[in-house]
């Protein structure tokens, strides 16, 4: 028998983007792009203006992809959905498995982040000469590399809301984007308040472990639901 739900529930979506703005990609770059700004004697307020262009981009750029993304699934047929849901479904939950293991081996075997190769790009930008314009495509560019590389969360959302997709999965689709940002404002004013810059430093080194294994859990749990709802067990309301 089918358990019929409202989902996903407000709780839901806010976990997942809290567990999901803990990225480790967007927070180091937002942490390597503020040293720089610094270390050229940018006043606070240049650092606030410049920092706010960073993650603007970061939230445009994800929150368009998530509606593109959104309206695809929402307007195909549902039976071909079903069987999206599933694959998704499957696909989460071995993304789960690969963020646990990164908790106990990390950095051994297969990961879900960023190659090497763009991270190293990623940082060279970063340290390059800090305009408007620079700082924007960044900020676009780090979210762009995000969705297929850590964007599991993500893709588990947008695919519960495309089940019952209205005007309140749009919200609830911008109010996940304003939790996923939300980590990044509150270092970029922190920072602009005298907390030092190597704390955030120290500490995104320090939680790697655990940021992996928090995002697993979730992933499975998430992954799990999504293949109760792709096979009737829990019907959306």
């Amino acid at each position: 028998m089918a358990v019929e739900a409202y989902l996903p529930a407000l709780s839901i979506v806010t976990i997942t983007a809290l567990i999901d703005s803990i990225n480790p990609c967007a927070i180091g770059v937002l942490i390597l792009m503020i040293s720089v700004l610094l270390a050229k004697g940018k006043s606070t307020k240049e650092m606030l203006f410049l920092g706010s262009i960073y993650i603007g981009a970061v939230f445009l750029v994800y929150l368009l992809a998530g509606l593109g993304l959104l309206y695809f699934l929402a307007t195909i047929p549902l039976y071909v959905t079903e069987y999206i849901s599933l694959a998704v479904g499957l696909f989460i939950v071995a993304a789960g498995i690969l963020e646990v293991k990164d908790f106990f081996w990390y950095g051994r075997g297969f990961s879900l982040q960023i190659p090497p190769f763009l991270a190293e790009k990623l940082h060279k930008y970063s340290s390059a000469k800090m305009t408007i314009t620079s700082i924007a495509f960044l900020g676009a560019f780090v979210a762009a590399i995000e969705l297929p590389c850590t964007g599991a969360p993500y893709l588990a959302i947008i695919t519960l809301l495309s089940q019952y997709f209205n005007f309140t999965a749009l919200l609830l689709l911008i109010y996940y984007n304003l939790i996923f940002i939300a980590p990044l404002l509150f270092i970029l004013i922190a920072i602009a308040l005298g907390k030092k810059l190597h704390t955030f430093k120290r500490w995104k080194q320090d939680n790697r472990g655990f940021m992996r294994l928090a995002i697993g859990l979730m992933l499975i749990a998430m992954g799990w639901l999504l293949i109760l709802i792709a096979n009737g067990t829990i019907n959306l309301g």
